[in-house]
């Protein structure tokens, strides 16, 4: 199996502006924040970065920290632009700043699978604040987002609004990934594409617990049950740094056996604006038709 790079590049409201020594420094519209980046093993290419803020980890390596402020930033978050898309980046306890701006050159890839298409139906699994859903939407999709966080959804819906698409065919769903999936199937639906970008631990909104390992194979199992020879895609990310982009990529070789098409899995980056490098974020595996 091929092994590839999908690499994000800077837009108008994005750019990783430099790295190194285990940070990142990015611009988020007119702000500029640190975060940590373990895979920034090299140095800087300047040490003298300035920045509105800067997020310190804690003591857990799977996620705690604060963020320390030099200048200010409006805590209810700020609006910037993907494409049609309008949504609102804010300064999250996770670190993140409530968007993946790596998942651009993704969002691109799957529009295009869709291209032509007449009101295809897509599935955003964990969508959280539902910018990849819009994105989907601006084309002609017909969207089912799915998140189990009430906030997330309520978000994706205000972005929504933001971008003059509230009036599109999006079914927002405060659910539990695996769950809703099960149903769907039980349920005889059909997905012309599918995305999946779950965490690697979480909560359902009854209190189901999600762990990568283990839910997983399950999941893409059932999320390939709503899949025919007339769909176009499935996309999976995995921010687990332990998983293998080779791994994922076997695990949905082997339920995607029936369908024509390709499997492809590699690691998603950000092209940094000072020289250029890639910096790794995630790993994926995808299926497509053609």
């Amino acid at each position: 199996m091929d092994l590839i790079t999908l690499t994000g590049e800077p837009w108008a409201d994005y750019g990783l502006v430099d790295s190194g020594h285990g940070r990142k420094l990015e611009r988020y519209g007119k702000y500029r924040f640190i975060r940590p980046e373990p895979q920034a093993m090299w140095a800087p290419a300047s040490e003298n970065w300035d920045a509105h803020g800067e997020f310190v980890p804690g003591a857990d390596e799977d996620g705690g920290g604060r963020w320390n402020f030099t200048k200010p930033v409006p805590s209810e978050g700020w609006p910037l632009r993907w494409e049609e898309v309008r949504f609102t980046a804010q300064n999250t306890p996770f670190r993140h700043l409530a968007f993946f701006p790596d998942m651009s050159p993704v969002w691109h890839w799957m529009r295009s699978q869709i291209d032509g298409m007449d009101a295809p139906e897509f599935m955003n699994l964990f969508g959280y604040t539902g910018v990849g859903s819009l994105a989907m939407a601006a084309k002609g999709a017909k969207v089912t987002h799915v998140d189990a966080s009430k906030k997330s959804v309520a978000e994706g819906k205000a972005n929504a609004a933001l971008s003059g698409m509230e009036d599109l065919p999006i079914r927002w769903m405060i659910d539990d990934a695996a769950k809703f999936t099960a149903r769907e199937v039980r349920r005889g639906r059909r997905y012309d594409g599918i995305i999946l970008d779950p965490p690697k631990w979480g909560r359902g909104p009854n209190g189901e617990v999600w762990k990568l390992e283990e839910g997983l194979p399950g999941l893409i199992a059932d999320t390939t049950k709503l899949l025919d020879a007339n769909s176009r895609f499935l996309f999976l990310t995995v921010y687990a740094v332990r998983m293998s982009a080779l791994a994922i990529g076997e695990l949905l070789r082997q339920h995607v056996s029936h369908l024509p098409g390709k499997v492809e899995c590699g690691e998603l980056a950000v092209r940094e604006e000072a020289r250029g490098l890639e910096l790794p974020t995630a790993i994926f595996a995808r299926w497509s038709r053609g």
